[in-house]
């Protein structure tokens, strides 16, 4: 059993209502344990993970959050650098599953959030989790 923190980005929050629950249900279901913490935004997503991992208090990280283009230059910059953030991340060995969306629309963002249709959340989880075996494969002590 594997203990794994969810760092949600908390701006929808009937969207992330769903992406979580997605996220909780398929880390429960695999037997891991799992705390939720609440960012300010997704820019601060992959700074947080790199605080938490400091601790050694988590095995694994599943980023929650939904960016919805607007009429600015903004969705861009979050979309973009948040999953650049999360990407170094993982390339220093992190176990952590992206279910951050980023949409055109809230239709969109539904669709993808719900646990009952695209189950993105469940998604993300699923893949911190094949990511932290595969660092226990190749001998990380994570």
């Amino acid at each position: 059993m594997s203990h794994f923190l969810i760092v949600e980005a908390r701006f929808y929050d009937h969207l992330n209502d769903m992406l979580i629950a997605g996220a909780k249900a398929a880390l429960e279901a695999a037997g891991h344990t799992h705390e939720v913490i609440t960012v300010p935004g997704a820019l601060e997503i992959p700074g947080t993970i790199g605080m938490a991992d400091q601790s050694r208090k988590y095995d694994g990280y599943v980023a929650i959050g939904v960016v919805i283009r607007g009429e600015t230059y903004h969705f861009e910059i979050v979309a973009g650098e948040s999953a650049r953030g999360i990407m170094a991340l993982t390339m220093d060995a992190l176990p952590i599953g992206n279910g951050i969306l980023t949409t055109e629309n809230e239709a969109q963002a539904l669709e993808r959030a719900d646990p009952a249709q695209k189950d993105k959340g469940g998604e993300a989880a699923k893949a911190a989790i094949a990511m932290l075996d595969l660092a226990v494969k190749f001998g990380d002590d994570a």
